[in-house]
């Protein structure tokens, strides 16, 4: 498929969307989240493709929304909003469910939704001189709201809290100091490291596992402990007769290296 606010390349069992509008900062419309629901289903669904690398353009990850996108939304009704709103949700929730690692490169800004963006990914991997982070939605009267729920589950509500409500800007140190991201390098070693990370998913890990991982992170929270217990019992019952976990007992106790 041909998209118009993005890059889309599959190869090497990775496949990288990048967000192709760096004259905007790689900022969000309408269009864009579209774009970016479809790619990331298309790469879920690619048999060949075992990593999912997201990563903007230019300067700039990705500044949240777009200023003619804002406005055009200033005029809408309630239903309206809440259409679009409800789209936006959808892409969050396909990041977040997918079955496959997603590894966000953030070499720029990642402000508002684009802060978002990055966070509901897997890993964030940030450039130490250029990335920056922050919710600033309340500096004009707007709120994170779809994204807070998946800020919270990755900071927790304290650090969120403070993200939230001063809608300050951190640069990439401190987003790694409060667990926004995985890991910071310098810019210039930003692309080795992805390769690194991407290379040891795809060539020491379980495509398999790795997405019946993402499924019960997906699912056990909100679970009191007993459906807790439930769930995860079934999960490592089911896991255990998978043909992956099979051929993976079997090579290690025949001290047998895997090829994944």
């Amino acid at each position: 498929m041909q998209f118009s606010r993005l890059l889309y390349e599959a190869s090497n069992r990775k496949a990288t969307i990048t967000l192709n509008r760096p004259e905007k900062r790689n900022a969000l419309d309408d269009i864009m989240v579209g774009e970016l629901i479809t790619a990331f289903i298309q790469g879920g669904r690619d048999q060949n493709v075992k990593v999912i690398i997201l990563q903007g353009a230019g300067s700039s990850f990705c500044a949240g929304a777009d200023l003619e996108y804002l406005n055009r939304i200033a005029k809408f009704d309630l239903e309206e909003n809440r259409a679009d709103s409800s789209k936006l949700a959808m892409l969050f929730r396909t990041i977040y469910e997918l079955r496959k690692p997603v590894i966000a490169v953030v070499n720029g800004a990642a402000l508002a939704g684009g802060c978002g963006l990055a966070s509901v990914c897997d890993f964030v991997i940030a450039s130490e001189e250029n990335a920056s982070f922050g919710y600033t939605e309340v500096r004009i009267g707007f709120i994170p709201a779809v994204v807070m729920i998946f800020l919270l589950k990755r900071v927790g509500e304290g650090r969120a809290r403070e993200l939230i409500l001063r809608g300050n800007t951190i640069n990439a140190k401190q987003a790694q100091g409060i667990g926004l991201i995985n890991a910071v390098v310098p810019a210039a070693e930003l692309q080795n490291a992805v390769d690194v990370l991407t290379n040891e998913l795809i060539q020491q890990n379980s495509l398999h596992a790795m997405g019946l991982c993402k499924e019960m992170l997906s699912k056990l929270h909100g679970l009191n402990l007993m459906d807790s217990l439930d769930f995860a019992a079934n999960m490592n019952a089911a896991a255990r007769m998978t043909p992956d976990c099979k051929q993976g007992i079997a090579a290690f106790l025949n001290k047998e290296k895997i090829h994944w």
